[in-house]
């Protein structure tokens, strides 16, 4: 992708290398509050502090390019591995940019459909794992958006992830991985993501998790809209659509899953199938727009 033209967002908070006090979602564990009771201070303080521990440990979805902030396929293949936490400014300038674009295309889009103004997501670099106002982000889950404080949120290090351990190379590979979950954010504008929320009321796991991959495919296909967008602006390379198909591919349910138990089970599947994910990727780059991407009509089995 060509991106010596393009500008920086201005919508970063970088946080690699700094440490996070967060706790897991919507739970404080009993040694942090023993700590907490027994410091010293005023007992008003201390309430308050765990307060916001509680707070901070709900408040939200993660919605994540592989399961939404609960990748049992992704995390079984990480357990062991020492990562590397040294990386490239150059790689974070090129998301930067990236996101840059995405501002510039939807700012544009939410205007030409009617949707009104678009308000831009933020974008936090981090390194391991992070708190989020949906929890503690980790870096294990892969890039994912939090609706509760719409920031994406992404370890650096998940670029040589994607392209050593999942065979998708090459930058647009990343960029795919940052117009989807930007895409959530759109869907988060839009009012999906509340009527999802709703929807799920009462949902056995197995439909929950169908609803899930609708959610999910409609941000590939946001995310494909984006690429339409890139290729009239003249900024596609070579290869570069090839290679955001690939990342589609190898983070499918039925390929992750795969490779980490050598089986499938569907009915676990809350991100779709590679080929559907390839699939509605590809449409929104054909149709480069938001109308086209209702992946909520229609029977399941037809996505």
């Amino acid at each position: 992708m060509k991106i010596d033209n393009l500008r920086k967002s201005k919508n970063i908070d970088d946080r690699r290398g700094q440490p996070s006090y967060g706790t897991s979602r919507g739970s404080v564990g009993g040694g942090a509050l023993l700590s907490i009771l027994f410091s010293r201070g005023s007992w008003k303080s201390k309430l308050l502090i765990i307060f916001l521990l509680v707070l901070l440990g709900g408040g939200g979805t993660l919605s994540g390019i592989f399961t939404g902030g609960n990748s049992q396929s992704y995390q079984s293949n990480q357990i062991t591995k020492q990562k590397d936490t040294t990386v490239s400014d150059a790689d974070a300038e090129f998301v930067s940019k990236v996101l840059g674009s995405t501002e510039d295309y939807w700012n544009q889009q939410f205007q030409s459909e009617g949707y009104g103004n678009y308000t831009e997501p933020e974008l936090v670099f981090y390194t391991d794992q992070t708190t989020t106002a949906c929890g503690v982000g980790q870096a294990s889950s892969g890039p994912f958006y939090c609706p509760a404080d719409e920031k994406v949120y992404l370890d650096l290090t998940f670029y040589d992830e994607l392209s050593n351990r999942y065979g998708a190379a090459g930058d647009f590979a990343l960029a795919y991985v940052i117009a989807h979950e930007v895409g959530h954010h759109v869907q988060n504008e839009l009012g999906t993501m509340t009527e999802y929320n709703k929807a799920r009321q009462g949902l056995s796991k197995a439909e929950a998790n169908q609803l899930n991959v609708r959610l999910e495919l409609q941000a590939d296909y946001y995310a494909g809209a984006w690429a339409n967008y890139v290729k009239g602006e003249g900024l596609l390379e070579q290869g570069d659509v090839q290679e955001a198909m690939q990342a589609a591919h190898a983070v499918g349910d039925d390929t992750l899953q795969e490779q980490a138990y050598g089986r499938v089970v569907p009915d676990s599947f809350t991100h779709g199938t590679s080929e559907q994910r390839q699939r509605w990727f590809d449409k929104g780059y054909q149709y480069g727009n938001i109308k086209n991407g209702n992946t909520f009509s229609g029977a399941y089995g037809d996505l």
